[in-house]
């Protein structure tokens, strides 16, 4: 059994999984029984052949398995798909680390996540410190989303902020590891067991949530999920999406970011708890609506980003 095995979805980002694999495999801490399977999600443009000679030519064939799937089904089908071919082909794992393609693992980061999970045997998912390439922290650590969580994330106002700080969903996170209610999916490692126990991604969320639904559905049994900031992972934030979170332009979110936040909040808030969430969200973007037209400034979120979000609120999860 491998000690730690890497999945990498790609979809039309072969030069950043290519570049991802060889970060992974040029950590001389990388732990010596891990293996690296890389999905791809019948991109249609070249990528699985070009990863493919990327393997070959570079001589990882004995480290790095590439696996091409036949149909695009998104972040949990795809690494669903990894860990299958892990459990039939490899022997299975102690571990599965879940990692974006627009990463790149800085020196030790995979082993600080393996040591912090045979260190502490309740945890049951652990999270990468995620930065910019310059070491600017990004978001990594959540509280599950609540209506007034959702009504702080959009308002971005100080005094909102200060009021609901108890349920805001970003965590701060210091130079110590963390309890955290979930993780980003970026870099998310998980333990056999846990697998095991909860069972796979839910393929109904095509990308966005999911690993959020994952740990909420781990910790319902009781394990816990923390972040470790030792383990530091470049995210280039939004490359494998084509979503970039910040920057000079940022595109239209697309139907499916709604569908899976509608599909999350039917799944665990239900009824009036699903409705409740919406107008927390919908009131955060009032009050960041009118703090940006009482400040003469550009609100830079998605374009008709309120717009969508009402035509796509009737959508059911399945």
């Amino acid at each position: 059994m491998l000690d730690v095995a890497v999945i990498i979805v790609n979809y039309r980002t072969a030069q950043l999984t290519i570049d991802s694999v060889a970060a992974l495999l040029a950590d001389p801490s990388m732990p010596q029984g891990s293996h690296i399977v890389v999905i791809d999600g019948a991109s249609g443009d070249g990528s699985a052949e070009v990863i493919g000679k990327a393997i070959n030519g570079n001589g990882w064939s004995d480290r790095v398995t590439l696996a091409p799937q036949d149909v695009n089904g998104g972040f949990a089908y795809g690494n669903n798909r990894g860990i299958e071919v892990v459990d039939a082909d490899l022997g299975g794992a102690k571990s599965y680390l879940l990692l974006n393609p627009d990463t790149v693992v800085r020196s030790g980061a995979v082993l600080a996540l393996a040591d912090f999970l045979d260190q502490n045997p309740n945890v049951g998912i652990v999270g990468s410190r995620l930065e910019d390439p310059d070491g600017t922290l990004q978001a990594c650590s959540f509280r599950f989303p609540t209506a007034l969580g959702e009504l702080e994330s959009e308002a971005r106002v100080g005094p909102v902020s200060l009021l609901l700080r108890h349920w805001r969903v970003v965590l701060p996170v210091s130079d110590r590891p963390s309890q955290a209610d979930w993780v980003s999916g970026a870099s998310m490692m998980i333990r056999r067991d846990v697998l095991e126990e909860v069972g796979q991604l839910d393929e109904g969320y095509f990308l966005y949530y999911e690993e959020l639904d994952f740990c909420r559905r781990a910790v319902d049994l009781g394990w816990q999920c923390w972040t470790v900031p030792a383990s530091r992972v470049v995210h280039l934030c939004g490359r494998a999406t084509g979503l970039p979170s910040k920057g000079p332009k940022v595109n239209r979110r697309p139907s499916y970011w709604f569908q899976s936040r509608r599909r999350y909040f039917n799944k665990y808030h239900k009824g009036f708890g699903a409705l409740a969430s919406d107008l927390g969200w919908l009131t955060g973007q009032g009050i960041w609506h009118l703090r940006c037209w009482l400040e003469r400034k550009p609100n830079g979120d998605a374009p008709r980003l309120v717009g969508d979000f009402l035509a796509n609120r009737g959508l059911r999860a399945n």
